[in-house]
Formats: C-alpha cells, structure tokens, sequence
C-alpha cells in the first residue's frame, strides 16, 4: 500500500508538472495547495507528537512574517493579513487547526474568531487556549535559528498579560518543532524538487553556451543578469542575486570568497563559476558548477582541470558517506575534513539545509570561515527527510597553470532512510563552453 501511494503521488505530480513546462499561477496555487494539506494532515501531527507538543502558537503580522507562517500562507495570500494568529492543537493523536483572525486561513484553516461576540483578539486566543487545556503551549522563540525566532516581543508580551496564570508557565521554546517543519521534506514536495533542481540545471546549461557566451566579449556581469533575466521570462524568481567568475591561467591570484571577481571579460582557456538558484512551487534551489571555454581547436577540457573536477566530487563523497541519522552537522563536518585531508585534499565545507527556504534550518556542517564547526545550529543532529545543499570547495594545484584553483561545488542531495542521493544528480564532467554545433558540423 506504501509503494502505491508513493506511485499515486508520483503520477499525479509528474502528469502536473508536464517535463519543463512551468505552471501558470493558477495551476501553481492548487499544486501547493495540495502540498500543504499533505503537510497540516500527515506530517505536523507526527512532528507535534515527536517533540511531545500538544499545542503551537504561531503569531504574526502583516509585512512582518514569522518565517514559519510563511511557510503555511494560502496561495492567494501574498502576505499575512493585519494580526494573524494561528493554533495547532493535538488530542489523541488528532490535529485541530484554528485561526484566531478576522479571516479564515485560507482553505485549510478555519478562523474561530467571531468579534460581535469577543472584539479583543488577545481575550479571544486566551479563551480558546483555555477551552483546549494543552499541557505544553510552543511558540516561536529560539537563540539558534532565526527561522524558528519569529515572535516579535510585542506579540509575546501581550500573549503572556492575556493568559491567566496557570498557563503562562505552559509556555516554551517552539525551537525543535519548527525547525522539523521547516527542514522535513515530504514525497510529494520531493517530486517537484527533482523537476525544480532539472530546470536549474537547464538554465546553468544555457547559460555556458555559445548563445550567451561570446568569448573575448562577454563579461561575467552580462551572465549573471542573463540569468536574472532568464529566471524572470519563465515566470520564476531567484531567492539571491546569482554570482558568476573565472579562473585563469594568469598571475598567482586565486579566487576568494570576497565578492569580487579577479577577471571581468570571458575568454578562451577560462574555468568560469557560477553559484545560483531559484525559487518554485514553495520550494529553492542552490547550485554551484563549472564550465571550461575551449581555445581554438580545443574538442575537451585540459585533463588537468577534468581530474580537479573529479578530486571535488570525491570530497562531496567523502562528507555525504559520513551523513548518520542521530550525528550533528559538527561531527560529520570533522570527520568528513580529516578523511578528505588524509586522503591528500585540501577541502573546506560548507553545507546547509535547503528547502522553503534557500539558507534553511537544519543541520549546518560548517561555513566558509567556520571549519571548525558552528555553535547552535551545528550541533543540531541530522534527521531523514531532509534536503541540503552539498556545497564545498578543495583547492587544487594546477602545474600547466604553476598555481592552485579552488574547485567550487554545490549541488541539492535528499537524506532519507534509504541513504544519500542527489535530488537530480551532480556535475561530473566539465561544461564546454564554444563546442560546435554537431548538426553544422
């Protein structure tokens, strides 16, 4: 039955999403629909029940959204609407949703709010607390991930004066419910990533061509807002501002992480960089890859850099092999640095969760100048379900070139009980950039 709903789900969503074709607006809306009923009706109940939370609390208001109801506003909803107040209750195993709002929460939650009976809101959530009598009363409050710290201090405050006594001291940190919410990723939302992370792929592939790329012409500038452009033609958006930038067989400089690109102007022989992403159907992606402009009478990228490419991805092996349900991102992120670095790499990591949201909450294995782990999120221990955005660099030593270059990565792999896979596979062969074109050929 298992193996049926998973194919049911697979068929509908794929018969949905039609290859590369993206949804109208309309269409898009009753896909996440669907995904957050999937997601309110199995999934929080399981979490809630986990973390042994019998009520969550989530209040908000417009313009100025807790990150977690961004992650449950209707499709229509552009924004939370004046003061949004929204509460999950589990009993016997059952989840009750309400809206303490002017406004039903869209289709999915009912607003239980009638002003002519109660005009004060506050009265009226501290009267509906009451009537479900939790033992335990979370609200997003956390020193460790600004994703699951959306209360503001007003809110809190008129939250705890409106509760009688016996209550306020039910109330705790919502920190290790809403950081499963926003981190787990269900089959129906794993469907979409694998066409999201193609379409990516597509676009980077598009990108390293000859119809964007006019060697000696093209500045890395005209690709990155190709790529804004690109994303905005297909009706999509991009949750950062995409870089792109090259390596060379010029001077001792290598590339830093500083923003600033050592060349402007693309030319033959150059490895080129880009670090991009999008935003669809609820859901992000984050991509790293290389791309190699071929000199004149070149059919291949030089060896050199084909096995430096290689080298990366062992590294990627080497840190998703250590990936254990249970170990924290630190742990895995020591592990993964000594075996790379016994095995002669020179590795740094830098890997995140990925998901509704592109820098997401989750396990952290290090960042770009944090190697020796992270306090907080770092220590938060791995779960299954999740997405990240395998992301790392290893510098290596180019002789033709008489220098190091750092071979820069990051690719969107799936951990579930079944292991580690790439949601839609990784690099592992240079793009070319200046083939010709075999049908003139």
């Amino acid at each position: 039955m298992k193996n049926l709903y998973i194919y049911t789900i697979f068929l509908f969503f794929t018969t949905v999403l039609k290859s590369q074709n993206i949804l109208d607006l309309k269409s898009q809306a009753v896909i996440i629909e669907k995904i957050q009923k999937d997601r309110l009706e199995n999934l929080l109940p399981k979490l809630m029940k986990a973390h042994d939370i019998d009520m969550w609390v989530l209040i908000t208001r417009e313009y100025n959204e807790d990150p977690v109801v961004k992650t449950l506003l209707p499709p229509t909803w552009l924004n939370a609407r004046r003061r949004t107040i929204i509460v999950f209750s589990l009993k016997n195993g059952k989840l009750k949703s309400a809206a303490i709002t002017r406004y039903p929460f869209g289709k999915l939650i009912p607003s239980l709010w009638d002003k002519d009976k109660e005009p004060d809101q506050w009265k009226a959530l501290s009267n509906y607390i009451i009537s479900q009598d939790p033992n335990k009363i979370a609200v997003n409050t956390s020193e460790n991930f600004a994703l699951a710290d959306g209360i503001v201090r007003t809110d809190f405050d008129n939250l705890m004066e409106s509760l009688p006594r016996k209550f306020k001291s039910k109330i705790i940190s919502s920190e290790p419910l809403a950081v499963s919410w926003i981190e787990t990723r269900t089959k129906k939302e794993m469907v979409i990533y694998n066409q999201l992370v193609s379409i990516t792929h597509n676009i980077i592939r598009e990108a390293f061509s000859n119809k964007v790329i006019t060697p000696g012409v093209t500045t890395t500038e005209d690709v990155v807002w190709w790529l804004r452009e690109k994303v905005r033609s297909l009706g999509l958006n991009t949750w950062f501002h995409p870089t792109v930038d090259v390596q060379r067989n010029e001077s001792s400089d290598m590339y830093a992480f500083d923003g600033k690109s050592k060349f402007d102007i693309i030319l033959p022989g150059d490895l080129v960089h880009c670090d991009f992403g999008i935003s669809y159907l609820t859901l992000n992606t984050d991509c790293q890859e290389l791309a190699y402009v071929l000199k004149r009478g070149e059919t291949r990228a030089p060896e050199e850099l084909e096995k430096a490419l290689k080298e990366g991805n062992n590294v990627q092996d080497i840190l998703t092999n250590n990936f254990v349900k249970g170990q924290t991102g630190n742990v895995i992120l020591r592990k993964a640095l000594n075996e790379a670095k016994q095995a002669g790499y020179k590795p740094q990591i830098y890997t995140h969760p990925l998901g509704v949201f592109g820098h997401s909450a989750g396990t952290t294995f290090g960042m770009w100048d944090a190697q020796d782990g992270i306090p907080g999120s770092g220590e938060h221990q791995l779960q299954h379900e999740t997405v990240y955005a395998i992301e790392l660099n290893t510098k290596v030593y180019i002789k033709k070139w008489k220098k190091e270059i750092r071979v820069m990565l990051e690719e969107a792999g799936y951990f579930s009980s079944e292991g580690f896979k790439y949601v839609n596979g990784r690099q592992t062969n240079l793009i070319l950039i200046g083939q010709k074109d075999k049908a003139i050929e």
